[in-house]
């Protein structure tokens, strides 16, 4: 079912619109490396093979989960000779074993492409570089991990970098309807159940064709005449949640459900840690975001928030899943639907400008540890010996006073009135 043109390719507009740089250099046959960055199923291997399609080049095809350095120099051998072989103008020449020949061999040209290339470590991409550099291959890698963190510098900037994005339900139904008019064993597929797949697939074609593909066998095996919406849902409930531990989606979610219980919607926090459990994510790794966001988010509008993010943390590292997952849904829960502020943040972070802006300025010296040599000896007024424990010796360096970082906001309210009344003891004007 892959497509076999460019104009039966779906999806990708913004790579492949007409007059477009990489669909012109495909259809005039000028290939360059190039790293296809995108989710499962956008299209990453059919685009590297059309690309093959169009050109006068041998393609080569590896795969960095099984391949090691020993299977790139194979290639890279290969390449050597294929280009050795290559009349100086036009001609046939013998392919080579591996490898299958686009036409125009001949010219000595070969396209490797290289699926999951973040897959490859250091070493293993190094030895690349010389054939990508001097031309004697041209590289196309395929991955799903941002290519700026698992690829080398050195490689990346020999190459072109191509984000593909998911594909919009509208792009998979249209591919499960020309599957089901194809290659469908002459079974009809419902409109309802090519509807759902499309919706369910999250924009992964692979996931929705291998699902409708094990739907028509199931119902031809049952010998029903049609395949029905029942039969795509039994299909499709049978595949993994997807979600990878190191990449795009375990940000995405992540940051999902920072903003979702930032915003106060227990719901959606819930749905997010679902999502992130049953993707197998490391509960360690959700329950930190936890703590950080009761201090960065809640803070001192609900002091309590924080207790309860460490009793989580605790929990985890003490029993474990699938029972913490109790104490994460309930410290979730309590998060989404605590009073937030972000005042002690902001007033961190305007004391710290102050200091880079400023520089430290010394503390007085009734705050410092002791006189230093040559200084006489001040004293410390300890403000229990002041009604309210509050004395009017200044706390700040003399460069320093008169600024204010913290500011309670309305979330506050208790912390705010009790430094209207400290300030009004000390002799400081309010704002």
């Amino acid at each position: 079912m892959r497509p076999r043109t460019l104009d039966e390719f779906v999806g990708q507009s913004h790579l492949l619109g007409a007059g477009s740089a990489l669909r012109s250099a495909i259809e005039h046959g000028r290939p360059h490396s190039m790293i296809l960055y995108g989710p499962p199923g956008s299209g990453k291997t059919t685009l590297a093979r059309l690309v093959a399609e169009h050109s006068r080049a041998a393609f080569e095809e590896l795969s960095a989960v099984q391949a090691g350095r020993a299977e790139v120099r194979a290639v890279i051998e290969r390449a050597e000779h294929r280009r050795s072989l290559a009349p100086a103008e036009g001609g046939e020449s013998p392919g080579a074993p591996g490898a299958s020949a686009g036409p125009g061999e001949g010219q000595g040209a070969t396209i490797l492409f290289l699926d999951e290339i973040h897959r490859f470590n250091k070493a293993q991409q190094d030895a690349l570089l010389p054939a990508v550099e001097e031309g004697l291959l041209t590289l196309i890698g395929a991955t799903t991990e941002n290519p700026a963190f698992e690829v080398n510098g050195a490689l990346l900037s020999r190459t072109r970098v191509y984000a593909l994005q998911a594909l919009s339900d509208e792009h998979v139904a249209e591919l499960l309807g020309r599957a089901a008019e194809q290659s469908a064993g002459g079974t009809p597929v419902d409109e309802d159940a090519i509807a759902f797949l499309s919706a369910r697939s999250e924009g992964d074609a692979r996931t929705a064709l291998n699902a409708l593909e094990l739907a028509v066998a199931t119902a031809a095996e049952a010998g029903e005449q049609r395949v029905t919406l029942a039969r795509v849902e039994d299909a499709l409930q049978r595949r993994a949640v997807l979600y990878d531990k190191a990449g795009d989606r375990h940000y995405d979610y992540a940051s999902a459900w920072i903003k979702a219980t930032r915003g106060s919607d227990p719901d959606a926090s819930l749905y997010y840690l679902a999502v992130m459990l049953e993707g197998g994510e490391d509960p360690r790794f959700i329950v930190r975001r936890m703590v950080i966001l009761a201090s960065e988010d809640i803070g001192n509008a609900d002091p309590q928030a924080l207790s309860l993010a460490t009793a989580a943390a605790a929990a985890v590292e003490h029993v474990g899943l699938p029972e913490a997952r109790y104490a994460l849904a309930q410290a979730a829960i309590y998060l989404a639907l605590a009073p937030k502020s972000d005042a002690a943040g902001r007033a961190l972070g305007a004391a710290q400008r102050h200091v880079r802006e400023h520089g430290a300025q010394p503390a007085p010296a009734w705050l410092r540890s002791g006189p230093r040599p040559g200084q006489d000896k001040a004293d410390y007024d300890n403000p229990h010996r002041h009604p309210g424990h509050l004395g009017p010796q200044q706390l700040l360096p003399e460069q320093v006073v008169g600024q204010r970082f913290y500011e309670p906001d309305e979330a506050e309210a208790q912390l705010d009135a009790r430094l209207r009344e400290i300030r009004r003891a000390r002799g400081v004007e309010p704002r």
